[in-house]
Parts: C-alpha cells; structure tokens; sequence
C-alpha cells in the first residue's frame, strides 16, 4: 500500500537485533532445562538465573517489533506523517514546498559522515524520499525536535522507505497548486510593429 511505508531504519535495527533476541531465548531454555535435570528436578541460583532469559529476549523482541511497527511514514488527509517510536508530526501539505527521490548518502555530506550511524551505513545506496519544507523557522525546529538530526537536515527531510518513488508521486499529487510558479515555457512572440 502506497499510503503508510515503514522507514527502513527500524527495519535495520529489526535485522540487526533478532539474533539476540533469539539467542537470548535459545540459550535461556536449553541452560535452565540443563540446569533442572541436573539439579534433579531442584531449582537452584544457576538455573534460576537462567529461568530469567526467556523472558527477557521475549520482552526485548516486543520492544523491537514495536519500534518497528510505530516507525512509519503516512499520507494522511492534513499533510505527510512521519512517526517513530515516541512521537510523530504531520507536515501540513501547505509547507512542503516539493519532492525527490535520491539516494540517502546525499543527506550525509562529507562533513557529516563521520556521524553517519551504523544503523544507517547499509541504507546509504539506496533512494530515499526527500521532502523540502518551508523555511519556516518555528516548523524547523519542531521538526528537529520530533523527529532528530538522523531525518531532518536543513529544510530537508530524509527518509529511507522501500518504495519512494510511490510515496513521492503520492506526495506531490496532494500538494495544492502553487499560481504564479515559473513554469518555463517557450519564448515570448514579438508583437507587431504597426
């Protein structure tokens, strides 16, 4: 569905995390099993301990399946929702002054780079939706504030999404009519000496 797309982030993260996750699980119920059948049946310190895993990588998995499911980005009626984990802001249709689709390294100049998080690395080749906004001061510094230095940049927001091409064409098709933007168009025909 073109009008809600997962910012590829949490889906880094997501893929980056799940061996723990499943590590935590895996050795949590193979370590207290062991440790029950050789305490006989008895639950001492050590298997207690491990009785503590299971939970915890069940507990951490949700946290992970959260985050990924809250990190979106949606058309909506009022403007363009970007969400994470804790907050999210709706850009007003009326404040995007345009739209494109680039590769994500673009965001990152070479004076930047070195703060290129390694969530982020993978991610650095492939097109992202970039989404100019007016230079509205007070909206700029909410967006920064919501939504952090990793997506917003200048009056540019970037997100990585599978498919920002669609989102991009979505976007631009609702941005209301811009009269008395410079068009191009062919030259001016000289008028007529009488």
């Amino acid at each position: 569905m073109v009008l809600r797309q997962p910012i590829l982030y949490a889906e880094e993260m997501w893929r980056r995390q799940r061996f723990y996750v499943l590590l935590l699980l895996g050795v949590g119920v193979v370590a207290s099993v062991a440790g029950l059948i050789s305490g006989h049946g008895r639950l001492n310190s050590t298997s207690a301990i491990f009785l503590v895993y299971p939970p915890a990588g069940l507990l951490f998995g949700g946290a992970l399946l959260l985050y990924r499911r809250r990190n979106h980005v949606q058309v909506t009626e009022g403007g363009l929702r970007v969400s994470n984990l804790l907050r999210s802001t709706v850009i007003p249709w009326d404040q995007i002054r345009g739209t494109r689709v680039q590769p994500l390294a673009r965001h990152f100049p070479d004076t930047r780079r070195r703060y290129v998080p390694p969530i982020a690395k993978p991610l650095l080749p492939k097109d992202a939706l970039f989404v100019r906004v007016r230079s509205d001061e007070a909206l700029l510094i909410d967006l920064r504030r919501r939504l952090g230095s990793r997506l917003v940049v200048d009056d540019m927001v970037a997100v990585p999404i599978p498919d920002p091409d669609a989102m991009a064409w979505e976007v631009t098709s609702r941005l209301p009519d811009r009269t008395g933007t410079n068009l191009g168009g062919g030259r001016r025909r000289r008028r007529r000496a009488r």
